[in-house]
């Protein structure tokens, strides 16, 4: 006879996710999985999980928020400040409030980051249809708008039974903690299945822990890999998000260190190895340092460890694409990428393998000594610039002079700050010139360029790190999109330093357009459609303000670092805002990025730019051409 206990669908869903386990294998301790839960309640789950949520509130804490993306922002920020070991899930209403996460599951699928969304749904039964907020669709009636999420989510279920968790919801954890599959899992919950009870196994609400897998390398992938790696003269290493979420830092810096090797970083992999480490040649690509995009250009092999090669990394497949990748992936879909050579598996693993296998192999010593010289040259340019302070009169600083300040803010803490920024020219100046010796400590969403992901995800990660000091760098822009949960961060004592740097619109944009042959239009405030009462004069700080921070501007760098002194001290979220110059950026590094130019144009601009274009693709056919 098999024990039951009879609850409704959400109660034994709560049951479910507050009775998971996972270890940490350094203090040999169990911890929840789940961190909390996420909420805004509305008419399709307060009801069912809402309550179900409040008898388990001392165990699985749930959050309030002002706003559905945001708060998934939070939550995907909170699990990747965990290296996806630990993360949250995120419950709202039918309707607006379930497609407000679409863009947050979107940013997770691309980003490989775990979250479990839980929108609300219509009634199964459809007895009271149409209800407040139900989509009909009139040629499918099993249709809602929660089928938005699948092809954004990497598994999507709808729950229309209680008994149906016994299936779905160990689907969803094994997704959620998969390395190779992990992503964004939806279960769509209709409103009266969530009321509904059934009689449940007790067995299915036993504490279980949950063990991160690392998928393990075939022989002969390891033997071929080997093999490429012995042949080359000029081999350099693309570290990406994959070696951070795989612990793998020691074993990277371990084979960098044994075999000469040099190493760049992509943006999710910025900080896996240390700024100051001899060999680290700082990012690769489009925002990348001059070091890393000429080794890249002169390499014979690349190494490309837990990257999924976007087109920032590859300067639009331009930079290397005469050159042999060896990609090491526990996920085969990006192991592929390149058309080199594959090795699937846990980059520490596979890092140990390797060096074991290659014995007292190392990269020659005129390539490894170049490597080092370019490395101490690329540092010198980031001091030179960050070390920046006096303006001259009538300029406003850029982006790298302000990096520099809050990089200097405190010497000792720095080495513990956590920085997080996301879309606009920030990200590739953070890139190039932000140093961070520890994993974690660069928190940039880049995968999916997310306006608005800033402060939110801010709050994630200081959830998952109280002790840290968490900076959030914004634009003006992005700001303006999404600020609300400044007020979630001041409700849960969340203590937030927020710099905004005000370029008075969306500058980054603006230079592209015309890079592209277009006109400032519509992306300054200056260059848009006006009223009567101009461009709007806003005031960021007395905005923070209101919604319970304490802020401030500031007129220069010298007054930056004195607020940023206030700010470290205070003992709420502090916003800081310092007018910006939207014209000058980092000139040092990078390389070309693709974006299509019109063909057509009346404007001589557009037909100069388009003529730069085709020459650019031709450089790209040619050097994919094998010689």
């Amino acid at each position: 006879m098999i024990d039951t206990i009879r609850l409704t669908c959400a109660q034994a869903l709560v049951r479910y996710l507050a009775a998971l386990r996972a270890h940490n294998t350094v203090e040999n301790q169990a911890y929840p999985l789940f961190g909390g839960v996420f909420a805004i309640f509305g008419h399709g789950n307060v009801a069912g999980l809402g309550e179900a949520l409040y008898a388990v509130r001392d165990v699985l804490p749930t959050y309030r928020a002002h706003n559905e993306q945001a708060m998934a922002h939070t939550a995907i920020a909170y699990a990747k400040a965990h290296m996806r070991r630990k993360m949250m899930a995120v419950t709202t209403s039918i309707g607006p409030g379930a497609t407000n996460l679409v863009t947050a599951a979107a940013l997770a699928h691309i980003n490989r980051l775990p979250v479990l969304l839980l929108p609300g749904d219509v009634f199964m039964s459809h007895a009271p249809d149409p209800v407040l907020q139900q989509l009909e669709d009139f040629a499918d009636g099993t249709v809602s708008v929660n089928d938005c999420f699948r092809p954004v989510s990497r598994y999507f279920d709808r729950i229309t039974r209680p008994e149906q968790l016994l299936t779905a919801l160990p689907r969803a954890i094994r997704v959620l903690t998969d390395p190779a599959l992990c992503g964004p899992v939806t279960l769509a919950l209709p409103q009266d299945v969530q009321a509904e009870a059934w009689d449940f196994p007790k067995s299915f609400f036993q504490p279980r822990d949950i063990v991160f897998r690392k998928p393990q390398p075939s022989d002969e992938e390891l033997l071929n890999a080997v093999s490429a790696i012995k042949t080359a003269k000029r081999p350099v290493i693309i570290s990406g998000g994959g070696v951070l979420y795989a612990k793998a830092t020691p074993n990277l810096i371990a084979f960098i260190n044994k075999h000469g090797v040099p190493v760049c970083e992509t943006q999710a992999g910025k900080g896996a190895v240390p700024w100051n480490h001899p060999l680290q040649l700082g990012p690769a690509g489009v925002t990348g340092s001059t070091a890393a995009n000429l080794l890249l250009a002169e390499a014979d092999l690349i190494l490309a460890i837990g990257t999924r090669l976007q087109d920032f990394t590859t300067g639009s497949n331009s930079l290397y694409p005469h050159v042999p990748i060896l990609s090491i992936n526990v996920n085969g879909f990006d192991a592929l990428k390149g058309r080199g050579l594959e090795v699937v598996g846990d980059a520490a693993c596979v890092l140990d393998e390797l060096s074991l296998s290659l014995g007292d192999w190392a990269a020659p010593t005129a390539w490894t000594t170049r490597a080092l010289q370019l490395a101490d040259g690329w540092r010198d340019v980031v001091t030179r610039i960050t070390s920046q302070r006096s303006i001259p009169e009538g300029r406003l600083p850029y982006d790298g002079e302000v990096i520099g300040a809050v990089q200097r803010s405190s010497a000792q803490s720095a080495m513990n700050d956590i920085v997080v920024c996301a879309a606009g020219t920030l990200p590739a100046e953070l890139e190039k010139l932000w140093r961070t010796e520890t994993p974690g400590g660069y928190h940039v969403e880049y995968g999916y360029s997310c306006m608005g992901y800033e402060i939110a995800g801010g709050l994630g990660a200081k959830l998952a790190h109280p002790d840290r000091d968490v900076i959030v760098m914004v634009g003006d822009g992005s700001y303006l999109m999404m600020n609300s949960e400044i007020a979630t961060s001041v409700m849960l004592d969340a203590k937030l330093i927020i710099v905004l740097l005000d370029n008075r619109g969306y500058g980054c944009i603006n230079r592209l357009q015309q890079a592209t042959g277009g006109a400032p239009f519509n992306n300054m405030l200056a260059d848009c459609l006006h009223g009567r009462h101009g461009m709007p004069a806003i005031d960021f700080a007395a905005h923070a303000r209101a919604l319970g921070a304490l802020a401030e501007h500031v007129d220069d760098i010298a007054g930056l670092e004195d607020a940023l002194v206030r700010a470290r001290q205070a003992d709420r979220t502090y916003l800081i805002c310092i007018d910006t110059d939207a014209n000058r950026i980092t000139e040092e590094g990078g390389t070309w990025w693709e974006v299509a130019v019109p063909e057509i144009s009346t404007r001589q601009a557009v037909r100069d730019a388009r003529v730069g274009y085709e020459a650019a693709l031709m450089g790209r056919r040619a050097r994919m051409t094998p010689a």
